[in-house]
């Protein structure tokens, strides 16, 4: 009986409640870290005549810079010219830390680390113009292994998606000399390619900016977005706006648009005829620079 009338007393006080919390109260679980996703950032990306995809870096705030997107390359790779550009000087062990590294298209890349080399390869593409392109560098594991990457060749442009709460494993070094040999090997290539009269023929025009993000729907292309303060606002284009044609010729997909736009200089004005609200217009943006 008397356990009765305690329950009748807690059932007054409003204590039942409370103990019945109480014992179906679980502890929760700690989130998990990894479970979250960071922003992905599509990269715009050129893929040079030797079918490597290189994208454009700036360094230290100076640039931009060619550098190959390089999965086999054990580390970031610039040159002593760029190195001097960037006022990047060797640290601890050849290894140099960046002030900055942000590659086109608005990924910055935090504590990245690189080393200062003129690698034989590069000398030898540039020697001889094989690449279309002055090449500057190569991008490799202690950046990349940062990233979960998305490489599409159909597309202009790779994704980095950042890699939450990941340290990439270290570098573990082989030992052995034989990259002095191969290295050795950059001033003969230049010795031979001028002996040789090659002459390489670097388009160095840089790239004309819009500051709009377009999508095809339909077989038509409309403006997606329109970055704050780019030649494409300050002009009067919106996000919604149906593309028609640009200067005279037809655009049919994204695709074109991407290469008429590639082939833009700075200062270039371009003709773009849009339909909005039913009605059409012409709106003239003078391309800016890009990265």
């Amino acid at each position: 009986m008397r356990w009765r009338t305690a329950l009748v007393l807690a059932a007054c006080l409003g204590l039942l409640p409370l103990l019945a919390t109480r014992a179906d109260d679980k502890p929760k679980a700690a989130p998990d870290p990894r479970a979250a996703k960071a922003a992905k950032v599509e990269v715009p990306y050129r893929l040079t005549d030797t079918k490597h995809l290189m994208v454009r870096t700036k360094i230290n705030g100076k640039g931009p810079f060619n550098l190959i997107v390089d999965t086999g390359a054990p580390a970031v790779f610039i040159t002593k010219k760029v190195a001097e550009k960037a006022k990047a000087e060797e640290g601890d062990k050849g290894w140099v830390n960046f002030d900055s590294f942000e590659l086109e298209g608005g990924l910055k890349v935090e504590k990245a680390r690189g080393r200062i080399e003129d690698l034989v390869q590069l000398d030898g593409m540039n020697g001889m113009g094989l690449a279309g392109v002055e090449l500057h560098g190569v991008i490799g594991y202690t950046v990349l292994a940062k990233y979960r990457i998305e490489y599409d060749l159909t597309s202009d442009k790779l994704v980095f998606e950042p890699l939450v709460a990941f340290d990439p494993p270290p570098l573990v070094p082989l030992g052995g000399k034989g990259g002095e040999g191969i290295q050795s090997m950059g001033p003969m290539v230049k010795m031979l390619t001028a002996m040789l009269g090659i002459k390489p023929n670097f388009d160095t025009v840089p790239r004309g900016f819009t500051g709009i993000e377009y999508e095809e729907k339909d077989n038509k292309v409309f403006i997606k977005a329109v970055l704050a303060g780019s030649p494409a606002e300050k002009a009067g284009l919106k996000v919604g706006d149906h593309i028609t044609s640009v200067k005279t010729d037809g655009i049919d997909s994204g695709k074109d648009l991407n290469k008429a736009l590639a082939k833009a200089g700075v200062g270039t004005k371009w003709r773009f005829h849009v339909t909005r609200g039913g009605k059409e217009e012409e709106v003239i943006v003078e391309l800016g620079k890009g990265l």
